[in-house]
């Protein structure tokens, strides 16, 4: 059978006066294959992004509306034109990226009318996307064994790296709010570490403080800003010291259950109702503390 015979239009990239948006890239990686053969050998390989079918059709990147306003710029007959469907089915099950061991980049930012600037790059963009061996995430591609490509947006990456460099300083505030705040600073090692914090001295609890935080700056800030943190210290305290019982996640007074979690047993300290239990084992816990 003769391949099917149309031809595409001459892509037209629009000026950059016109422009109206940023430009967005994103970058299509692939996955590094480890074998005998030298580093330099692999990485010449060519590998390439095929066409795969779904429901016996091939998978298209575009549906709609916007398939016709895209590939209206690429195939040579308009939509609605007798020929549309079978030339649209040919592009797309002829449709394959070649993907070299630096990755491909693509630009996928569109103008001021919502039209791409780069059309073919943001075709192979939207096609990627629900492409099943393409992942949006290289941790994504790596728990699946299926996926062999990934897409990389230098965008997010920036994003959420300044996600963490916010939260960073953040904690590096709370922490000098506490300047010499000793009382926080053990409810926090308690809550946080879950150990005593009696057992060090003022120079180890401000060293093991800043180390947690260091490591684990979004959890520290969340605990610093906790307005149930003295509650929280109080009820680990009290399991430590043997006033409170703790049978998985349950907390238990006695016989009795006062909480499923630690949100339950926070619930159960702050009702005004429980105030008469809760003060027995505060005075029980006042004892163990002295």
């Amino acid at each position: 059978m003769p391949a099917p015979f149309f031809k595409y239009k001459t892509q037209v990239i629009l000026p950059e006066d016109k422009k109206k948006n940023e430009k967005m890239k994103v970058i299509i990686r692939r996955k590094e294959v480890m074998n005998h053969l030298p580093k330099e050998i692999r990485a010449g390989a060519k590998v390439k992004i095929g066409s795969v079918y779904v429901n016996r059709q091939p998978l298209k990147g575009l549906d709609g509306e916007e398939e016709n306003k895209v590939l209206s710029k690429i195939i040579d007959v308009p939509p609605g034109h007798e020929k549309w469907p079978e030339k649209t089915k040919d592009f797309w099950a002829s449709l394959s990226l070649k993907v070299p061991f630096e990755g491909v980049e693509l630009d996928i930012s569109k103008d001021g009318n919502g039209m791409p600037n780069n059309v073919m790059d943001y075709i192979y963009y939207q096609w990627c996307k629900k492409h099943r061996q393409v992942a949006m995430s290289e941790e994504e591609m790596k728990t699946d064994a299926n996926k062999k490509f990934y897409v990389y947006d230098p965008q997010k990456d920036l994003i959420k790296k300044n996600t963490r460099v916010q939260i960073k300083k953040e904690a590096d505030k709370e922490f000098i709010k506490l300047g010499d705040n000793k009382d926080k600073m053990k409810m926090l090692v308690r809550v946080l570490m879950n150990s005593d914090p009696d057992r060090l001295s003022d120079l180890e609890l401000e060293n093991t403080l800043y180390d947690y935080k260091e490591n684990n700056a979004e959890r520290f800030l969340k605990y610093c800003k906790d307005d149930t943190l003295e509650i929280r210290a109080e009820i680990e305290e009290m399991v430590e010291k043997g006033v409170l019982r703790k049978i998985g996640n349950q907390h238990i007074h006695e016989d009795e259950t006062i909480g499923e979690d630690i949100k339950d047993t926070i619930v159960y300290f702050k009702n005004k109702k429980n105030s008469g239990a809760v003060n027995v084992m505060r005075a029980k816990l006042k004892e163990l503390q002295y």
